[in-house]
């Protein structure tokens, strides 16, 4: 299952589930914690790469959103996949209480509580994505349609044109 001695939550209960992925390193620059450094550094299409957002909405609460590094969410479209009407992502300040991730290093796998989370629909255009192993410095690599179905995740549009 795992191919790296990278040790986290989210790869912890991936392995536990018997879900196929392995992870892959990179050199962590404090100065440049953007999804599109660790592109780079593994040599992947920034499309590839996706990020974990945390997003709270009016009346729904906190959700989450995993769109590709090179993309922006927008916020109506994530509002309505979720049920509301508004969202807005949370302040970075809380994003430690709220998930248990800090910053760069946020998964959507093994958060302190489930949240409904949706992928950016654009994920099915690769065999395998990239996104937080839970740590900064590790991406957990998976196919897009397994990490749907353990996640129990909606894929859908979720970035500005």
């Amino acid at each position: 299952m795992s191919s790296s001695g990278v040790k986290t939550n989210a790869t912890r209960l991936l392995t536990a589930a018997g879900i196929p992925f392995h992870t892959k390193e990179y050199e962590v620059d404090e100065n440049d914690l953007s999804g599109t450094h660790v592109a780079r550094q593994l040599g992947l299409l920034p499309e590839q790469v996706f990020k974990t957002l945390v997003l709270k909405g009016e009346k729904v609460g906190y959700f989450v959103c995993c769109v590709p590094v090179s993309s922006e969410v927008d916020l109506k479209k994530a509002a309505r996949a979720a049920g509301d009407k508004k969202a807005a992502m949370i302040p970075m300040k809380d994003l430690k209480d709220v998930t248990g991730y800090i910053r760069g290093g946020c998964s959507p796998i093994g958060m302190k509580k489930p949240f409904p989370t949706f992928l950016d629909e654009t994920a099915i255009l690769f065999d395998e994505i990239y996104l937080s192993a839970g740590q900064r410095g590790a991406q957990i690599v998976i196919a897009p349609d397994v990490l749907t179905e353990y996640l129990r995740l909606t894929q859908v549009d979720l970035v500005k044109d």
